[in-house]
């Protein structure tokens, strides 16, 4: 059972850098299974609890922070969108990279039809990137809170 619960852990953190990987859903249900079908006890119901508020808090601040600071910068969520969905076309005509340029590329042709302007809509661009980048620090820090409590499950079980 830790095997598992390790690979999806590991498979997790590993998801949460290639954005197509559902990566903190994976460690949080890896350390479900160990916790809860590994006949672990108090310490498994104790890590299934710890594992599961973190997520809560993790996606929360995930999707919080970086949109406040975007509200701040006045850009749009309708831009975010479409720099998504050009993201995940780009995707498929460039593997990997075509997801971060047609996110980049969406994000600035949006906002340059929008503010009728290349600098503030480079400046909107940048804002967007940062906030990709903060949610995605967040993503991680979550996602490696919730391996080391696992870890820290596993020695005291």
């Amino acid at each position: 059972m830790a095997f598992i619960a390790g690979a999806a852990v590991l498979i997790g953190v590993v998801g949460v850098l290639i954005p197509m990987l559902p990566g903190l859903l994976l460690c949080w249900a890896g350390v479900m299974v160990w916790a809860l079908f590994g006949g672990h006890g108090g310490t498994g119901w104790t890590v299934a609890v710890a594992v599961t508020l973190v997520l809560a808090v993790g996606f929360a601040a995930k999707y919080l922070v970086p949109g406040r600071n975007l509200k701040r910068a006045g850009v749009p969520n309708l831009t975010l969108f479409l720099g998504g969905v050009v993201g995940i076309i780009g995707f498929f005509l460039i593997p990997v990279v075509g997801l971060v340029l047609g996110f980049v590329l969406g994000v600035f042709v949006v906002e340059r039809i929008r503010q009728h302007d290349n600098t503030r809509a480079w400046q909107s661009t940048k804002h967007a990137l940062k906030a990709a980048g903060v949610s995605m620090l967040i993503e991680l820090a979550t996602a490696l809170v919730i391996a080391g409590i696992w870890i820290g499950g596993l020695l005291v079980a």
